[in-house]
């Protein structure tokens, strides 16, 4: 009987948690803006003798490319999450595309202090989707 039931739950399938475009759209939507976001404010760190007035377009436009991202994620995002969860989503985002960023556009190190900084702020986004305490 036991060997039944082990052959049973081995054939039985595997139920995930309920997943659906509102749930997943909000990320990959976010990781876009943020891709974007970040090359418009500091991609043009590398190119410090164009003009400022020329860096600020082309950030300008840019970010605006960034919005057609952001302005759907958080307006898909927010049938199944709150404004605090979609605004907690995109901060931790933002701080692995940055990463990742400063370190393969700019090549900046990323020291023991930024991981440091960036587990904390990855520890309030734990409690911000966890729920209530209590």
């Amino acid at each position: 009987m036991a060997h039944e039931d082990a052959l049973q739950s081995r054939s039985a399938p595997l139920m995930l948690p309920a997943v659906s475009a509102p749930h997943v759209a909000p990320v990959a939507l976010l990781v876009l803006s943020n891709v974007f976001m970040t090359f418009a404010w500091y991609g043009h760190l590398k190119f410090k003798t164009s003009p400022l007035w020329i860096a600020v377009c082309a950030s300008w436009a840019i970010a605006f490319i960034e919005y057609w991202f952001a302005v759907p994620a958080n307006r898909i995002g927010h049938e199944v999450y709150s404004a605090a969860e979609l605004k907690t989503m995109q901060e931790v985002i933002t701080l692995v595309v940055f990463a990742l960023f400063s370190v393969i556009y700019l090549k900046e190190a990323l020291t023991l202090n930024h991981l440091v900084g960036f587990a904390l702020i990855a520890a309030g986004a734990f409690f911000i989707f966890r729920g209530p305490l209590g």
